[in-house]
């Protein structure tokens, strides 16, 4: 059946199921673009909190004056609107092209700029593809609103099918995209995607008669204009539900990120969902939309502020529960559900208050450029002061309780500015009066025990608490009661430096000897650099070595150092006048620091398959880690037993030896010397006690079994807690990919092996 004409006697449906279908696809390279995007600029500037912010803020403020530049746009008399949608997507498909080389160019000349310089440099990069994303709803709209006549079914009809396609690419990008095309490929994908989008929109524009556009036309009697009181009220209110919304958003990623313990797939899977129930929340709220503002949409907006705030609220706790449910990263799919349905509620109200505030004539798309610029201002501004301030001095707990109050105080307010009905008003407020009560009475008890259930999973137990938890913006630190330190809800060491422990305890349990493994393959190491710090451990044991003079010591995550001071066996690290901690992206120092040189660099980096790890173990990571090493330099880092990273230094270093799961990498030979590292080990105090005592016949055994591991070498399969040389690693490894900064290593991969 061939679809009706345009001209045909009820032109809007043609125009309708293409917008939608226009619209729909636009939405999937949007995300795509946001995604890499953000990584490929936290690869250069780092990902370090205030970065970051930097980078997201500059997103947000395109997207804003982006709207508002659509909707001066759709107020033109005489502007094709459905051409000028295609000219958008034409101009964002050609920029996203070029756009990661043009990255790569501008922030090689800007690594080392003012952190101001920093910021306008990354506003200016977005600037152009973001504000050509953000004029496409407000142009889109214009359009629409010409055909029928209402704003908010329109706005409703747009951003579900928008916000439908962006949610589609977060799971494409987290299961296939990233994993399968790396950065380059995914954005090529979605740069050919916009000039499809834009083809079909220059070919629709040539087909379809423009509806009437004056005022007189329109269905709807505009309420007050666009000065009136009812659209600098609706800007209030998309403003303070875009600054709650995405509050709630950084929380719940906190959430899904602890549950996978950092996988890359957290963000891009908890926003899928975020995006699913906001574009789900955008077609519900059409039917409430049928009315001039006055009536029943009111009642429902009130309503829906009510209930997304309740909902909101009992994410992050229901997600807790639900995690006991089953074993390890089974349980994250149970997690989605909770974060689609809170926000399917706050997605139905920014249709509502466009109905509401913004009159259906020539003006419709003019009005809800400064509607979605407000919101993108309180969006902005919840990411600007809950994950930059708030964070770092109240509890996840606290701040769901202070967004819950401040949603429910909105939604009162509402109840009298909107002069509700006695019945309706009467049962607004005693909603409002259980949600307060539920919030603040019930805290305690969603609270309890919550990062254990989010860390144990089903082995979690009540009672079960942590020594120690530390809550910040760069992260959540716990530590168990046995002295086990976790990083995101990862393992990230213990606090022992201990090389001998006694005969009925587990030796070594923290596989500290490589740490202590320093001399065998370097004969006089004095300037050292260590990249991350946690439980100080490793950084206790590089600082106290004998022939040490300085040790440099970078670290993303502050609270670690409040940590350290708890903990006698390394405590001394802090006062150690040959320590110097600096708190940044362990790779921004090394770019923004480049006549620091070094003997030795140590990283006990985390796991592999963690977000944005790749940053400190691809091969450019590598190249830019040699050229800190001083001449005979070598560089210690931990590989997690990952087979892609292990051929990774093989293939950028010419001598390489692995020591358990860790790499020593050289551009010089690397021969561990057994007699100097035997001397070396016999020598070292830490905090004035031996490490070794040769006359007790257990330190003994332990010293040889420890200098036993250079045996390995010469084995044809050697132990995995031993050493093995480069020619070996190659040879095992052999099809393993190389990490790069584009393919990101492991990060994608659902199997972490």
């Amino acid at each position: 059946m061939q679809p009706p004409a345009a001209d045909a006697a009820n032109p809007s449906r043609w125009p309708l199921w293409m917008i939608s279908a226009f619209f729909f696809v636009s939405g999937f390279p949007a995300l795509i673009y946001q995604l890499v995007w953000q990584r490929a600029l936290f690869s250069i500037y780092g990902i370090n909190v205030e970065s970051v912010t930097v980078v997201v803020t500059a997103f947000m403020l395109g997207l804003g004056l982006g709207s508002l530049a659509g909707g001066l746009a759709s107020r033109l008399p005489r502007l094709p609107l459905l051409l000028a949608f295609g000219v958008v997507e034409a101009g964002i498909g050609a920029f996203g092209y070029f756009s990661l080389d043009l990255f790569d160019l501008v922030g090689a000349a800007t690594l080392r700029a003012a952190p101001w310089v920093t910021a306008l440099v990354t506003f200016a990069l977005v600037l152009l593809p973001t504000l050509l994303m953000g004029a496409t709803l407000p142009i889109l709209t214009a359009h629409l609103v010409r055909h029928t006549r209402n704003v908010g079914r329109s706005v409703g009809l747009l951003y579900f099918v928008n916000t439908l396609g962006s949610a589609a690419a977060c799971f494409a990008v987290a299961l296939v995209l990233m994993r399968e095309m790396g950065k380059h490929g995914a954005v090529t994908l979605a740069a050919l995607i916009n000039l499809a989008v834009a083809a079909g929109a220059f070919c629709a524009a040539a087909m379809v008669r423009a509806a009437p556009a004056d005022d007189a036309a329109a269905g709807q009697p505009a309420p007050g204009g666009q000065g009136g009181g009812r659209l600098r009220l609706a800007m209030f209110v998309v403003a303070a539900t875009g600054f709650i919304s995405l509050s709630y958003e950084i929380l719940w990623y906190r959430v899904h990120s602890f549950t996978t313990g950092g996988s890359a797939l957290a963000f891009s899977t908890m926003l899928g969902a975020f995006l699913l129930g906001i574009a789900v929340g955008s077609l519900v709220a059409r039917r409430y939309c049928s009315g001039d503002g006055r009536g029943r949409e009111r009642g429902a907006l009130v309503l829906f502020v009510l209930v997304a705030n309740a909902a909101g609220f009992m994410v992050a706790p229901l997600s807790s529960w639900l995690t006991t449910l089953a074993p390890g990263q089974q349980s994250y799919p149970l997690l989605v559900p909770p974060v689609a349905i809170a926000a399917g509620m706050m997605g139905a109200i920014f249709p509502l208050v466009c109905h509401f505030g913004v009159p259906a004539d020539r003006r419709a798309g003019s009005g809800l450029s400064l509607l979605y610029l407000c919101s993108i201002l309180g969006s902005g501004a919840g990411s600007l002061l809950t994950g930059f301030v708030l964070l770092d001095v109240m509890s996840l707990g606290a701040i769901s309780q202070l967004l819950a109050l401040l949603g429910v105080a909105l939604a009162v307010a509402l109840v009298f500015l909107f002069g509700l009905d006695a019945a309706s008003r009467r049962r607004a407020l005693a909603l409002a009066g259980v949600t307060v009560l539920v919030v603040l009475g019930g805290g305690l008890f969603f609270f309890d025990g919550f990062y254990e259930r989010l860390q144990y999973h089903d082995e979690y137990r009540p009672g079960m608490r942590f020594a120690d938890v530390v809550e910040n913006r760069s992260g959540v630190i716990t530590v168990t009661q046995d002295g086990t330190v976790f990083g995101g809800g990862m393992y990230d060491g213990v606090f022992n430096t201990d090389l001998v422990h006694p005969r009925d305890e587990v030796q070594d349990p923290n596989m500290i000897v490589r740490a202590y493994s320093i001399s065998a393959f370097h004969p006089a190491p004095k300037h050292a650099l260590m990249i991350g710090l946690a439980s100080g451990s490793w950084a206790q044991v590089v600082a106290n070595h004998p022939q040490l003079e300085s040790l440099t010591i970078v670290e993303i995550n502050p609270g670690y150092v409040g940590l350290i001071e708890k903990h006698e066996n390394v405590r001394g690290l802090l006062s150690n006048p040959r320590v110097e901690i600096v708190i940044d992206d362990g790779r921004r120092w090394l770019n923004r620091n480049p006549g620091r040189m070094f003997d030795v660099i140590v990283m006990n980096t985390t796991f592999h398959w963690r977000a944005h790890s790749s940053s400190l173990l691809s091969a450019e990571f590598l190249q830019l880690m040699r050229a800190h090493l001083k001449p005979g330099g070598a560089a210690l880092y931990n590989t997690t037993w990952s087979p892609e990273v292990q051929r990774t230094a093989c293939v950028v270093y010419p001598h390489v030896v692995r020591i358990i799961n860790n790499v020593w990498v050289s551009d010089s030979p690397l021969m561990p010397d057994r007699n100097r590292w035997r001397d070396t080990l016999l020598a070292y105090r830490i905090e004035g006690r031996p490490v070794l005592d040769p006359a007790d016949s257990w330190h003994a055994l332990r010293l040889q079994e420890v200098l036993g591991m250079i045996d390995e070498l010469v084995k044809p399969v050697p132990a995995a807690y031993g050493m093995e040389s480069r020619g070996s690693i190659l040879a095992r490894t052999q099809g393993r990919r190389v990490v790069t900064d584009d393919n990101m290593g492991t990060e994608w991969f659902l199997n972490r092996d």
